[in-house]
């Protein structure tokens, strides 16, 4: 246990063994840096992984709703539900960060996990923040299982249908990019 191994070092130190606490944190407990990867998901990228999670928070189980829908509701009805560009908390409708999805990645890039579709899930803006770059065990988290699409498909064939009926909306350059991914990632 990590906290022993402190116990250890700051013992040695207590008799002025510098030299012995060295020795223990570089055998037992070393500092290892990783070098992190950039990563960059398109909408289309991202729209795949929220379907096959089936628009499940893989953290907590919760069902979260589909990015340009948020923004087409803070589009339609801005005083009730605003979105402010820099996700500023007093100026923002909570539901960006419980129900806006976002794209994890289970063990953390910057903690040696690999960016590829068998570590990435999806989660909630508010988890994505608080998981940071802990891993699950640390957190105490577990993982859910992905949702089933036909019973939850956070209003992604509602937006579809809406932009359909509702063509000025893709006016939006946000809107314009979702809804170009999203109907590519239904039709594959």
């Amino acid at each position: 246990m990590e906290y022993k191994i402190i116990s250890r070092v700051c013992n040695a130190l207590a008799e002025e063994e510098i030299e012995v606490a060295k020795g223990i944190v570089e055998i037992e407990y070393p500092h290892r840096p990783l070098m992190p990867t950039g990563r960059n998901y398109t909408e289309y990228q991202s729209t795949k992984i929220f379907i096959t999670d089936g628009f499940i928070d893989r953290y907590s189980g919760k069902r979260l709703v589909f990015p340009p829908v948020l923004r087409l509701l803070s589009k339609l009805m801005p005083e009730l539900f605003p979105f402010q560009k820099n996700w500023k908390m007093t100026e923002c409708h909570i539901s960006y960060w419980q129900l806006f999805p976002t794209v994890d990645h289970i063990i953390p890039v910057a903690r040696g996990g690999e960016d590829e579709d068998g570590n990435r899930v999806t989660t909630s803006m508010l988890r994505n923040s608080a998981k940071s770059n802990w891993l699950l065990e640390e957190l105490g988290w577990e993982l859910y299982p992905p949702g089933e699409l036909k019973e939850w498909d956070g209003l992604i064939h509602w937006f579809i249908e809406y932009i359909e009926n509702h063509p000025e909306s893709l006016n939006v350059p946000y809107i314009y990019k979702w809804h170009k991914a999203s109907i590519r990632a239904i039709e594959t």
